[in-house]
Order: C-alpha cells, then sequence, then structure tokens
C-alpha cells in the first residue's frame, strides 16, 4: 500500500509564505523577520529564499535543497495545530513543524534571539 504525499508537500512554499507574513504582521512583527527566522532554519541566503520563492518551489524540494538545515532547530519543541513538532516522525513534515513553531512564535512576540535559539 503506498501512502499518498500530504498536500503540503506540493504546494508551493510561495503560496504558502504570504501567510507566514501575514500572521507576523497582524501581531506586529516584520517581513524582514519571517525572512529572518526561514534563513536561520534552511540557510537561505535572501536572494536564495527570494529565488526560491520567484521559482514557486514547492515545499518539499524547497527543504530538500534547503542550504544547511540549522543545526540547532531540534531545540525546536511545543504544539502546531495539535502535533507536538518535536515528535513527527516524517522528515520533511517534522521541518514544516518546526518552521510553523517558529512562526508561531514570532507572532507571540518571542524575542528574536529565543526564537533562533541562540545560546544565553
Amino acid at each position: 500500500m503506498t501512502q499518498t504525499k500530504h498536500r503540503i508537500y506540493t504546494t508551493s512554499f510561495a503560496s504558502v509564505y504570504p501567510h507566514y507574513v501575514a500572521k507576523a504582521e497582524k501581531k506586529g512583527r516584520t517581513k524582514a523577520e519571517v525572512d529572518e527566522v526561514i534563513r536561520w532554519l534552511t540557510g537561505y541566503t535572501q536572494a536564495g529564499l527570494d529565488a526560491q520563492l520567484k521559482a514557486n518551489t514547492d515545499c518539499e524540494t524547497f527543504l530538500a535543497h534547503a542550504p544547511e538545515l540549522n543545526p540547532a532547530r531540534d531545540l525546536i519543541t511545543g504544539v502546531v495545530c495539535g502535533v507536538r513538532v518535536e515528535e513527527v516522525e516524517e522528515p520533511t513534515m517534522r521541518e514544516i513543524r518546526y518552521l510553523d513553531k517558529l512562526i508561531d512564535e514570532l507572532a507571540r512576540g518571542k524575542s528574536m534571539e529565543k526564537i533562533l535559539r541562540s545560546p544565553p
């Protein structure tokens, strides 16, 4: 029995991105902060992120081709959409949930140092 991929995998990252920005901006944060969070998690440069958005890359490919997933991302814990991110077994879905959780933290007003898991 083959399992079908979750539709988020084939959804273009460019179509999800405006929702991340809107969620952050609604809470007084900026697009630049959203970009910083995405760059921290994925290792994309701003130019690389912009190119991925322009190319309409799907979410799975966006993450698969990320220059360097941040090794500190395993410090991201908590619940997103009723799911505990650190318990998500499928690697690509876990990366998507990590990003969702970072955007949630941004929208909730956490400091960038805490969001980016900077050592004290």
